[in-house]
């Protein structure tokens, strides 16, 4: 089932007779070439439209999403973000729609930008879709960030390591969580794990506490300095950080890793059964 069918599925059951009876309307004439100026504001009025509750998805409704999008998880969608993607899905793919999604950039209000960023989960012509969603990651307005950030495949599939990196690292400094962050484990790369040491020493310089699962970032990449960093949280760390430093140290080909990671028994037998991983953190 196409990402399109899913969105307008969901909210068959959502929306009342007459809102779905609009949304449909207007994805009718925007898929056929419609003018700007309906294309504009069609997307503005969905929230009166749809209101903006959420969509509370079903465990089975979210694997749909996955098998029609690999790593697609829009767990927290509204109802008027999802009418809006819906109308995007509609456009015809190409230089044309990227350009005008664009311009509704530039002139979105907090709730537009969202939806404009969450959209690239599911929109074809990703190439089209780079420059805006790079430019998300400058955003002030967390909301904005994590609508690209979080959840969301299109950074993992589309971002060069410049722009992932940088995002990333982001995510510390905004306080959103690692963990919902898609194809963070593929996209390791030794850049990004000599950024978030520096990081971490500059933490523990000025003796400012850090989420433990930036070592998640190191550990599959960690060069000498970074061995030396897990093997000192590893003996030294509080409880989390120990069982963050073992997971690290266990993603790592290194085989320094391994040895250091036998230095405690417990948690190298937790990492080896997998009753200890970065979901049960």
């Amino acid at each position: 089932m196409s990402a399109q069918t899913l969105l307008l599925d969901w909210l068959k059951t959502r929306l009342t007779p007459e809102a779905l009876g609009w949304l449909e309307e207007k994805a009718a004439l925007l898929a056929t070439g419609a003018p700007d100026k309906t294309v504009f504001t069609s997307f503005g009025s969905c929230v009166r439209h749809a209101g903006k509750a959420p969509l509370n998805l079903d465990a089975a409704a979210r694997q749909a999403a996955r098998d029609a999008v690999a790593d697609w998880d829009p767990s927290d969608w509204t109802c008027d973000q999802t009418a809006r993607i819906f109308l995007l899905t509609a456009l015809p793919a190409g230089p044309r729609t990227a350009k005008l999604m664009d311009q509704m950039w530039q002139t979105a209000d907090v709730g537009e930008a969202i939806a404009l960023q969450k959209a690239s989960a599911v929109l074809a012509y990703p190439e089209g879709h780079m420059a805006r969603s790079r430019e998300a990651l400058r955003s002030n307005i967390q909301a904005v960030f994590e609508a690209i950030t979080l959840r969301n495949p299109y950074p993992a599939l589309h971002f060069d390591n410049l722009g992932w990196n940088q995002m990333v690292v982001k995510t510390f400094f905004t306080g959103s969580p690692l963990a919902s962050v898609v194809g963070l484990d593929r996209r390791a790369n030794p850049p990004l794990a000599r950024m978030l040491a520096d990081l971490a020493h500059e933490r523990w310089a000025a003796g400012r506490e850090f989420a433990p699962d930036l070592w998640r970032c190191v550990g599959p990449c960690a060069d000498e300095r970074g061995l030396a960093d897990l093997k000192k949280v590893l003996t030294t760390g509080g409880p989390a950080e120990k069982r963050a430093a073992a997971l690290a140290l266990k993603s790592c080909p290194d085989p320094k890793a391994a040895s250091i990671l036998a230095s405690d028994p417990a948690l190298a037998e937790a990492t080896r059964t997998g009753s200890l991983t970065w979901e049960t953190l």
